[in-house]
């Protein structure tokens, strides 16, 4: 018998077989999600390149045409000076910007993208002992608020208001307090530490209302069956309210983890911590006059790290629940 005849009967039988037939499909299937991944992402990187390159191009015209009409001495039409001027020490060319990422500040001895990357990974530390803590307080408070209708109306509106608090504010504040509160650890508490707790500030409060809102998203039927076979609530909370409030939680992740990084720099600028992001911004700021590009480049390395924080939690997302970039349809931001 040739070759190709036993092979077609062989695949003939084995299509035959139920179990075998099966198992094809969950391949064939298998084989599509990890095609639709990859082209999802391969959209998703020429979508930020264009963006990126259209931005490039929108910020080098802007300047082309405000040096043709001499925006700094008579302003442009219309608009007048409203708009920035653009000369290159307030705005320099996106060439500089891009050398400035390679060039080696005076008595360094490394390229700035090498310390602003160590910076970068100092404050990742911070936003993310500060994700971790607002993950576990603010889920915490969605459980307990869970538990209650009464204590839900009455806290809800407290966790809204405590974010109406100026963080640049208490920055300072929750530092100094780190510094003289904690003697009695059997470490030393560093500022860090303390730009974490300011971190938690802003991680917290979507965990909780994304939290709250996909904890009683299960629907009353489903919770009358976990009612009918005498569940506990504990049972309840892990099998039914957990798995049903996932993707509110990771919604609310995404937006923790950046706001996280948010806090982490904010809380160094305002306490003046050193070694990380937030400190390198105010260090450009200040010596911006010898090196405007610098600044540039610090605040792209901030931007880099929001952007790869929100893509570790997709990750993480797409990993754990299966279909990444899909949220709730209705209350995925607790509205």
């Amino acid at each position: 018998m040739p070759a190709d005849t036993a092979s077609g009967a062989a695949s003939a039988l084995a299509e035959d077989d139920p179990v075998v037939r099966d198992q094809m499909i969950r391949l064939q299937a298998a084989r599509e999600r990890r095609r639709a991944r990859t082209l999802r992402i391969a959209r998703q990187v020429v979508v930020l390149v264009v963006f990126v390159c259209l931005l490039s191009l929108a910020y080098t015209g802007y300047k082309a045409v405000g040096a043709a009409i001499d925006d700094a001495q008579s302003g442009w039409p219309v608009i007048g000076s409203f708009l920035p001027e653009t000369t290159d020490l307030k705005m320099p060319p996106v060439g500089d910007i891009l050398a400035g990422i390679f060039e080696e500040p005076r008595g360094s001895g490394e390229a700035f993208w090498s310390i602003v990357a160590s910076e970068a990974a100092f404050t990742l530390r911070e936003a993310a002992v500060g994700f971790a803590i607002g993950v576990v307080v603010g889920l915490g408070i969605a459980i307990a608020l869970t538990t209650s209708g009464r204590l839900e109306r009455a806290l809800v509106p407290h966790v809204i208001a405590s974010q109406t608090i100026p963080l640049i504010a208490i920055a300072p504040i929750i530092v100094i307090w780190g510094r003289k509160s904690f003697d009695f650890l059997p470490f030393e508490w560093q500022d860090w530490m303390s730009v974490s707790i300011i971190a938690t500030y802003l991680t917290f409060f979507p965990v909780t209302i994304n939290g709250l809102r996909g904890l009683q998203s299960p629907r009353p039927e489903n919770l009358e069956l976990m009612d009918s076979y005498a569940a506990r609530w504990g049972q309840t909370l892990w099998r039914l309210r957990l798995p049903a409030s996932l993707p509110y939680l990771f919604a609310a992740f995404k937006i923790a983890a950046t706001a996280s990084v948010v806090g982490a720099i904010v809380g160094e600028i305002s306490a003046g911590v050193k070694g990380g992001l937030g400190r390198r911004v105010l260090l450009e700021a200040q010596r911006y006059t010898t090196g405007p590009e610098r600044l540039y480049v610090a605040v792209l390395g901030a931007a880099a790290l929001g952007i790869f924080v929100f893509l570790v939690i997709s990750t993480v997302e797409y990993v754990l629940v299966g279909r990444k970039g899909r949220e709730p349809e209705q209350g995925q931001y607790g509205t």
